[in-house]
């Protein structure tokens, strides 16, 4: 992207990180929000994220896919990103393994191998997930991979037993948002396809907050002193799939991978 294209993008971003902020701390009236039986916002249903943050979080031009073949279809959509402030604050060497990250990333991103994509990308990905609500639980099933992970409410010291790829999470009402905890996760997730990473020393704190019956504004704080010189939020918001008879459907892609995988395993493979 050049310089011409740089100040663009920043600019639009940060009017568009003002914007959301502004919408974000006013939030839904009260009365708008639905309620469990108990009073807490009800945050039940199916949602899904639009726009291109599962590429690239960061603001980006659009370029060229990792196979050209592909033509127009295999090409990578522009997007406004969802950091706000609109740059993740790297330090100069993890950076520097992001841009290499991102030249390798057909190989190296643990998505294209089907791999659990970790939180928060889960839920930016071009798939929906599904929210289960109780008061002692908040089960989020994903349709990718068909992933899932259990939020643990009111527990603050229910610590995890080892590290996993959906991460630890621990949940709370605070007035009306959903609030998660989640750490212990492997440092083996990516952010998007660009590369953006983090390592198993990752604080995530989500906020889902309703802005309407249909609309939720996602905040994520991301910590992580390895590779991060400072806390850094993102944020987007998640829409209501109001389809007719929506459910999620099943995108078991290990299926997919095979091949990519483990295909020059195959009798023969070598002569081909």
């Amino acid at each position: 992207m050049n310089n011409s294209a740089r100040w663009c993008f920043s600019k639009v971003v940060m009017a568009a990180a003002i914007l959301i902020g502004a919408v974000g701390a006013q939030g839904a009236d009260n009365s708008a929000v639905p309620r469990t039986a108990d009073g807490s916002p009800d945050f039940n249903g199916i949602w899904q994220a639009l726009g291109t943050a599962y590429y690239d979080v960061e603001p980006h031009a659009a370029d060229f896919g990792p196979l050209p073949v592909l033509g127009a279809i295999g090409a990578i959509p522009a997007g406004l990103g969802i950091v706000v402030g609109g740059e993740i604050p790297y330090t100069p060497a993890a950076r520097a393994q992001q841009q290499a990250n991102k030249a390798n990333w057909l190989a190296a991103d643990p998505l294209v191998k089907c791999y659990m994509p970790g939180i928060p990308r889960a839920n930016y990905l071009p798939f929906p997930f599904q929210i289960i609500q109780s008061p002692e639980h908040v089960v989020m099933a994903y349709e990718f991979a068909s992933a899932s992970r259990i939020i643990y409410m009111n527990r603050p010291d229910f610590e995890a037993p080892i590290l996993s790829w959906m991460g630890h999470g621990r949940g709370r009402i605070e007035g009306d948002s959903l609030v998660i905890d989640v750490t212990d996760q492997v440092p083996d997730t990516w952010l998007d396809h660009a590369g953006n990473y983090h390592t198993d020393a990752l604080r995530v704190t989500e906020r889902y907050t309703h802005m309407g019956p249909n609309t939720l504004m996602y905040e994520v704080t991301m910590e992580d002193p390895n590779v991060y010189s400072e806390p850094w939020t993102m944020r987007l918001p998640l829409y209501r799939r109001l389809d007719e008879n929506m459910q999620l459907l099943e995108f078991k892609c290990v299926e997919f991978a095979e091949e990519l995988m483990y295909g020059h395993l195959r009798k023969g493979a070598d002569s081909q």
